[in-house]
């Protein structure tokens, strides 16, 4: 049996030198494994192709025979995170065939053995579609990225931040405790993700009317419909910046983009109704905790208007012409897109 091979995606958006470093740790990790890596700039328009591939070529690190062929390729056009790394993996497969996709942040770096060790799970857990990593901060300090798929009752209790309400909708929480091993889970933050390239060939690419966030959720659930599950493996270990690109820790009002895929999600996978009930489950959360803070002088924790954004914007949802809530929306082929 020959040894799997192995494509890396890293998508760029405006921190060139950034995403150089995590291209330079994956080539690290994927020393004697037969793959590539692939940089995306997704249309950065900063100059950070050229930055980016000019420093390729001078860099002591890709003259390293025992580590990967690295390219670094332009999008032509942002449609963001799914649309970006899409545009990698179609380019990656019109070349060769590989058994596995691996999708990296550009603000994270894999630890030692952390790809071996998702490409060994795979391999050897034949059922499991998709495998991510633990996630840790510069700190050492572990970050939230195995996660429930998303519910009505998880909006509420995501939104209320009220102990008693968690208490009784414990099962219902999205973020799961974060796993001492590896354990099955319903979907991954996508900063360090292996997928199985059957799978992709079953389900299709990341859905790219999602621009950024529920993308990731949305493709594990696909998966996981067609019979295939997501592990956390606890010996992948990868350290990571978080919200370089996207600013997501410093936001003062919710973004567009962040309200327009949680909608889509709902109203995609469960239906209007569903996507309904799960906006006004967020909203009384929501409302909850605002009380909560008037009485017990709690800090802010939402951006600004969170709560007249997501109505407003819902209201504006139901008016406008929007792509059908169903569970056979076409998604990004592989196979197809990869050959033309």
């Amino acid at each position: 049996m020959s040894a799997p091979t192995l494509l890396t995606v890293i998508l760029n958006w405006r921190t060139p030198q950034m995403t150089l470093k995590a291209a330079e740790a994956a080539a690290r990790e994927m020393a004697g494994i037969d793959g590539q890596i692939v940089i995306v700039d997704n249309d950065s328009g900063d100059g950070s192709f050229a930055q980016m591939r000019d420093a390729l070529a001078a860099a002591d690190w890709t003259e390293n025979h025992a580590g990967p062929p690295v390219q670094v390729v332009q999008s032509g056009h942002n449609g963001g995170f799914g649309a970006g790394n899409n545009f990698g993996i179609r380019h990656g497969l019109a070349q060769r065939d590989f058994d596995f996709v691996y999708i990296l942040n550009s603000d994270a770096f894999p630890d030692a053995g952390s790809l071996r060790a998702l490409m060994d799970h795979l391999t050897h857990t034949p059922t499991c579609g998709f495998a991510g990593s633990y996630i840790h901060g510069e700190d050492g300090i572990p970050h939230l990225t195995a996660f429930r798929f998303p519910s009505i009752w998880g909006a509420l209790e995501g939104a209320a931040r009220i102990g008693l309400i968690s208490r009784l909708l414990h099962r219902h929480i999205v973020p799961l405790p974060i796993p001492a091993e590896t354990t099955r889970v319903d979907w991954l933050a996508g900063a360090s993700i292996m997928m199985r390239r059957a799978v992709l060939e079953e389900i299709g690419l990341f859905d790219e009317r999602f621009f950024l966030y529920f993308e990731e959720t949305d493709l594990c659930l696909r998966a996981r419909r067609a019979g295939w599950h997501t592990d956390y493996v606890r010996s992948s270990a990868v350290t990571h910046i978080g919200s370089v690109s996207t600013g997501m820790k410093q936001w003062q009002r919710i973004p567009q983009y962040w309200l327009d895929s949680r909608l889509y999600y709902f109203r995609k996978n469960h239906g209007r109704l569903s996507a309904a009930l799960a906006t006004l489950a967020h909203l009384v959360g929501h409302l909850l905790w605002q009380l909560r803070r008037l009485i017990g002088r709690k800090p802010a924790r939402d951006p600004h208007l969170f709560g007249w954004d997501m109505t407003r914007h819902y209201l504006r949802a139901l008016v406008q012409r929007t792509p059908p809530a169903s569970h056979q929306t076409p998604t990004v082929p592989l196979r197809k897109e990869a050959k033309s």
